[in-house]
């Protein structure tokens, strides 16, 4: 009898062996799979600070000197380029990218784009292919590359996940959604789309704690 209930034992003691080493297996996949994807050129090289993007990135609906790059600037006590273009999609972004950033000895380059094609009704798949072309360019240069993503409730025909399996795939720095805690209060618009002075301070603030880690 003491035998039988010996044997039992041990393989008692085995089986819960086994279930331990799964679990300690399932959870250091579940630690490696859910870290930060890598971040490319998290030590760029290049010179200029450079906001490249739509109407969001020049301050419509800002006065002069109040859009994001220029509180930007004030907050990281260095020169930023604005680059921005109203309208612009990610196509016709990609048309200036040489002559406005890549010739300008990049180092650090913020980007809003995404959301005149989402507006234009241009697929998804094609805004994030013309996009990797624009990232790819960027980060050949040696520069960091930091997305402020857009997401629209119920109408954003899925660019939010889009913005985030690109970052994750393309090892830039993500701020999932730059109308997170603007869009929709009025106190921080100055139209249904575009931030007012208060709004962009807030982007800008964004942006900021995004790249603090990179700057030097």
């Amino acid at each position: 009898m003491m035998g039988t209930y010996g044997k039992y034992c041990k393989i008692m003691k085995k089986t819960i062996i086994v279930l331990v080493l799964m679990i300690c297996i399932a959870g250091g996949w579940r630690y490696f799979s859910d870290s930060p994807p890598e971040i490319r050129n998290a030590s760029p090289a290049g010179t200029n600070i450079i906001c490249f993007g739509d109407s969001l990135t020049y301050g419509t609906g800002a006065q002069e000197g109040m859009d994001y790059p220029s509180r930007l600037a004030e907050m990281l006590g260095k020169p930023v380029i604005n680059a921005g273009v109203p309208g612009d999609t990610t196509l016709s972004a990609m048309k200036r990218l040489e002559e406005d950033v890549l010739s300008q000895d990049p180092r650090i380059v913020l980007i809003t784009l995404g959301g005149n094609d989402l507006k234009n009704g241009v697929p998804k798949e094609t805004a994030f292919r013309n996009l990797k072309h624009i990232t790819d360019a960027i980060q050949q240069k040696g520069a960091l590359v930091v997305i402020g993503g857009i997401d629209f409730p119920l109408r954003g025909r899925g660019f939010g996940e889009a913005y985030i399996e690109f970052a994750a795939n393309n090892g830039v720095v993500l701020i999932p959604n730059i109308f997170d805690g603007i869009l929709g209060k009025r106190k921080l618009m100055s139209d249904p789309v575009h931030p007012n002075d208060d709004g962009y301070a807030v982007m800008a603030g964004k942006f900021y704690e995004a790249l603090k880690p990179y700057i030097r």
